[in-house]
């Protein structure tokens, strides 16, 4: 080993030797604290990288040890260790976000982002218009790779939330700290669509679904409705989506109640098919207001109505930023709202009092470095778009080619030409 010219066995050391030290600086000082390198460090830190990486390039024509930094065997292996680091970290460690901040990952992936820069500045040093979708694709990769990592850092993600009709511009982090933004939102509406009532038996020892495996509802989402659950006929003939309970000494009602607090409240007539018992009574999922109400069928099974499920929640905000923007806009999940170089995103609501609630929170992200990172997945786009056009030119001259030889009757030349070759390529016992 280590005699020239190296091979895989010294590609393999020199990961095992950076993985070893990466986890002995993990237990020694724990995992890389993501906010030291925010701006303007992680700007120095990478025109630093790169100032090494052109010096390394610039040597390594002296120096016969650094060229082997060009070649596919050190390519493969250094990027080998990292998808197995990765991967193996993905399995048995915290998450994708614990592991970019841990030593081990973060050595190997500048050991590989240091190949990759070796390998495309020596392309662009030797370049040919051929190769241009070689070097997008190659400088593409290093720009998000090296704007993905250096971004870490500035890469903020708070949590607000914000009272009805009262503007808010503290956010807390992830170390719950309040912090002061440079904007405001003021909640206007909150809505939600829910998706119908359900209906579903439960055990009354236990209070589980039944099935337990696999419990059955029934969806009720027009009036009257007639299904079956587990041996019970179940009819039901009327729906109060905006209901208020009404409870006398032995009896209970519901009415019409448009207001806060309402309930949804079903009146259900249940018939067993086997033994003919008969039941009916109001069913209700309750509110933080009203109760919740649960017709017992017999002394082994209850009919309830569990939860409405919300299908769509969203708010109508007014956000104000410091320099005296203001902009009025919805926000619902995977709707995001984008302002003054943050992204609002709808993540939840007071679920006590789901569609009455009268707050919202939301998730606010800002990631200066994005639009880097999309500079260089769009170069890596256009260089798979080169190649595909660049195969696609380069299959029509060979046919072009085979169709000449076969006019030539010079068998031989077809099938070396279709195999692949070009005139330039080909054995000289098929000429």
């Amino acid at each position: 080993m280590w005699k020239q010219p190296w091979g895989y066995a010294e590609g393999w050391v020199i990961c095992a030797g950076l993985l070893t030290t990466g986890f002995g600086l993990q237990l020694i000082t724990g995992p890389v604290q993501a906010g030291l390198f925010q701006y303007p460090v992680n700007v120095a830190g990478g025109l630093m990288f790169l100032l090494v990486l052109c010096i390394g390039f610039v040597v390594s024509r002296k120096i016969t040890v650094v060229q082997w930094f060009f070649g596919l065997t050190a390519s493969i292996t250094s990027l080998s260790a990292l998808l197995s680091v990765v991967l193996v970290m993905g399995f048995v460690g915290p998450g994708i976000e614990r592991i970019t901040v841990s030593w081990p990952f973060i050595l190997l992936f500048l050991y590989f982002l240091f190949v990759l820069g070796f390998v495309t500045l020596k392309r662009i040093v030797s370049f040919r218009w051929r190769d241009v979708p070689f070097m997008l694709n190659h400088v593409g990769l290093f720009i998000t790779l090296l704007a993905a990592i250096l971004g870490n850092g500035d890469l903020r993600r708070l949590r607000m939330t914000v009272p009805l009709e009262n503007p808010e511009w503290r956010a807390s982090d992830e170390k719950n700290e309040m912090i002061e933004l440079p904007l405001a939102i003021e909640l206007r509406s909150f809505t939600i669509d829910e998706y119908p009532p359900k209906l579903m038996l439960i055990d009354n020892t236990t209070g589980k679904a039944l099935p337990e495996k696999q419990p059955e509802n029934i969806l009720v989402e027009e009036i009257p409705l007639a299904g079956n659950l587990q041996g019970w006929k179940v009819e039901v003939t009327r729906s109060l989506p905006m209901a208020a309970c009404v409870m006398g000494q032995d009896t209970i009602n519901f009415v019409e109640f448009h207001s806060e607090g309402a309930t949804t409240a079903l009146y259900v007539k249940a018939r067993n098919e086997l033994t003919g018992r008969q039941k009916e009574g109001w069913v209700s999922c309750g509110s933080y207001i009203f109760p919740y109400i649960s017709l017992q069928l017999d002394d082994a099974v209850s009919m309830v109505m569990p939860e409405r499920e919300p299908r769509r929640f969203a708010s109508d905000v007014m956000v104000y930023t410091k320099d005296k923007q203001t902009k009025e806009a919805r926000i619902e999940v995977n709707k995001p709202l984008s302002i003054a170089g943050w992204k609002i995103y709808q993540l939840s609501y007071d679920e006590t009092k789901g569609k009455w609630s009268r707050m919202s929170v939301f998730e606010l992200v800002r990631d200066p470095w994005l639009p880097i990172v999309y500079t260089g997945i769009l170069m890596m786009i256009a260089g798979a778009i080169g190649y595909i056009f660049r195969f696609y030119h380069r299959d029509v001259d060979l046919v072009g080619e085979a169709a000449l030889a076969h006019d030539g009757r010079d068998s031989s030349m077809v099938f070396f030409l279709l195999a692949g070759g070009g005139r330039d390529h080909l054995c000289p016992l098929a000429v």
